[in-house]
Order: C-alpha cells, then structure tokens, then sequence
C-alpha cells in the first residue's frame, strides 16, 4: 500500500475512496498518479475535468471548430472573452511551473485505459460555472470582469514568489478562477465551493467497491468535508434564466423613450425631432467610437453607426452583434489565428492583432459605445421632454 501526504484514503458505505491531491510544480504529481492508479487497481478512476476540458485536453484541434458567428448571434461574445481569459490565466501559471496543464489528469485517463478502470469525469461543465456566474455579477460586473482582464494583459505582471507558493497546492483551474474571485469576492460560492460539493458528489456517485479519484490539492479539503453529504446535481447544474425585473428594465426603457419622444413630438414637433436626432447621434456615434477603439473595419464601424439607435429600443439586440457579425464577415479568422491563438491571448497587442479575439473585442466595444449612448441620449430626451412641459 503506497503511503504519501498527498494520497487520502477513506471508507464509504463499506467503499474505498481515495482522494490524490496534486500539485502542478514537479513532476511528482504525475508520477504519484500513475504509482497510486497501477497499485491500487480501482474500479473507477475519477479525474477533475467536465466533458468539454476532457475534449478540449483529447482533441486539440477543438478551437478550430469554434463557430464564432454562432457565439456572436447567441449573445456569448463576453462569456467567451471570460473563458479565453480564464484559459490564458492557466497557461500563464503553466509557463510559470514549467509544465504542461492538466498534465496530471492526463495521466489519470491513461492509466485508468491501461488498468481497466472505469473513467469518471467528475467535474462540473466549465460552461456551467461560467453561466451561474454570468447571471451573478449583472451587466457592470461583466465590463468589471473585462476591463480587470484586459489590465492585467497590459501590465502583464508577474506572480510573486508567495503567490507561486499558494499556487503549488492548486489545480490550474482552481488557481485562475480563485484569482477571479478576487475581483468578484461573492463569487466564490459559484466558483470553488460549489465545485468541492458536485466533485464530492460525483465521486461518491461512481461504480465500483474502489474508487481513485486525481484533484488538485486545493479540493481536498471541501470534498472530504462534503462526501459525507448528499447533494443535488441538477440544483447545481441549473442556471437560471434572467430574472423578471430585468426583462422588465430592459422592455421598459425602450417603450419610456418612445413614448417621451411621441409625447414631446405631439406638442412641439420641433423639439421632438431634435430629441429623435440626439437619440441617433449619441447612441450611433458612441457605438462608432466604440468600435474605433477596436480598431474595427470601417464597414463595421458603420454598421455600428447605423443599427446603434434601433438596436438600443430592443433588448433582443445589441449593436455589437452586428457590427462583430460585418467584422467577421470582412476579416473572416483562419485556421492560423485559431492556431494561433492560445499564443496570441497572452499579451495585450496578441489579443488585438488575433482575428478571432479581435472580432470578440468589436462586439464588447460597440455594445459598450452603444450602452453608454443610450444612458446619455436617454438622458437628454428626458430633459428636452421635462423643458417642454414643465419649463418655463
């Protein structure tokens, strides 16, 4: 029986479960994985990767089937930003300890294929997580989350020597969405204690009188806390949709303005006009500004300008989605920046030069420009409709 600090061993309803914590630093980890798996031969091998990061770690030609036009007509222009920022964070602490990510729960899959052992993804779907925290942090939390990303491509710091030593008891995941949950301090519910509470749960789930599970060292303490707990899967897999105030606002707003300028164009058809034409002018040339900031094509950018105005009066649009949809079109990504791109997320100038980032970067800032225009133009269609009914 192979004793380490690293290797936990538990009994459960007459069941063995043992728990390798890994660490990413050395090459032990990887090498511990495989003694432990060989020795103890489980019935089933649990690692810490959903579906989604076990395909992504199998197929690495995934990002070369990424539908970007698809992710933009779907409204997840942000949310990718977020999973392309969370990944680049991972592979940044990767160059840092020298090793590949994930390497350890590769070699979880293989000696589970080599010994027989049933193989258990038993992680949450990354997608999930990043969902449930999407709806958590509201529209300002999300250019928070952005702008937070895009500063920390610009300074491009590195890691101190106390942070790196945190860091050696974590998986990488674990480590990038910590280092979120910084900046989001709410967040870590949704982050890293629901994932102990579904990785508990999936473990003590898989089949077999002997159950290896590999985890980043991080985990071990909330899974062991947990695994005497049941749980509710399809409570943490739930994501729930937008909630009716929001619906509300986002009708709301649209109809207020329309009928402000409706009203005001029955009694002063003047000052009606003139509201109508700063709606256009704010909205379109902040949505173009927008744009220019991502250096988009100038048919993007006028597109920008163009759908601006409309796309604010429906919460079913958003400027950014047509201009990224033009940027795409006219600057269609290769197979090169998808190649290119894991690269490309690391600096501030790769992130921008990149056609599939770049694209992304287009959606955020039109739908920002345009944002910003509404809340000014929407404020000064207000002031005109209250000076022509209640001024002097």
């Amino acid at each position: 029986m192979l004793t380490s600090k690293n290797v936990h061993r538990l009994e459960l309803d007459g069941r063995e479960i043992i728990l390798i914590g890994t660490a990413h630093v050395s090459r032990k980890s990887v090498d511990e994985v495989k003694e432990v798996i060989n020795a103890e031969q489980p019935d089933t091998v649990c690692v810490e990767l959903c579906q989604a990061r076990y395909q992504s770690m199998i197929d690495t030609e995934t990002w070369k089937n990424t539908d970007i036009v698809k992710i933009i007509r779907e409204g997840k222009a942000l949310l990718l930003l977020a999973k392309l920022a969370l990944s680049s964070y991972q592979k940044k602490l990767a160059r840092k300890f020298g090793i590949n990510p994930g390497e350890e729960m590769m070699q979880g899959i293989n000696s589970a294929k080599e010994t027989g052992a049933e193989l258990c993804l038993a992680d949450r779907d990354i997608q999930i997580t990043m969902l449930r925290l999407w709806r958590k942090i509201g529209f300002w939390g999300k250019i928070k989350l952005f702008f937070h990303f895009m500063l920390g491509l610009l300074l491009n710091e590195d890691l101190t020597e106390e942070e790196l030593e945190k860091m050696k008891g974590q998986d990488m995941l674990s480590a990038a969405l910590e280092e979120l949950s910084k900046a989001f301090p709410q967040l870590k519910a949704i982050v890293i204690d629901e994932r102990d509470i579904f990785l508990a749960q999936k473990i003590k789930e898989a089949p077999g009188d002997k159950v290896v599970a590999v985890l980043g060292a991080g985990h071990i303490p909330g899974i062991k806390k947990e695994l005497g707990s049941n749980h509710d899967l399809d409570e943490l897999n739930r994501v729930a949709p937008p909630s009716k105030m929001t619906k509300v606002i986002g009708w709301g707003v649209p109809v207020l303005i329309i009928t402000i300028i409706a009203s005001t164009f029955s009694v002063d058809r003047a000052t009606g006009i003139e509201q109508m034409i700063s709606w256009v002018l704010w909205n379109g040339s902040l949505g173009v500004l927008g744009a220019l900031l991502a250096f988009a094509h100038p048919l993007a950018i006028l597109t920008a300008f163009v759908v601006s105005p409309i796309s604010s009066l429906s919460p079913l649009l958003a400027a950014g989605w047509f201009a990224g949809l033009t940027e795409a079109m006219v600057r269609k990504p290769s197979v090169v920046d998808f190649e290119n791109l894991s690269e490309d997320m690391h600096t501030l100038k790769g992130f921008w030069t990149n056609k599939v980032t770049h694209i992304l970067l287009v959606v955020v800032f039109a739908n920002l420009g345009s944002t910003i225009g509404t809340i000014i133009g929407g404020a000064d269609v207000i002031s005109r409709f209250l000076s022509t009914f209640f001024g002097s």
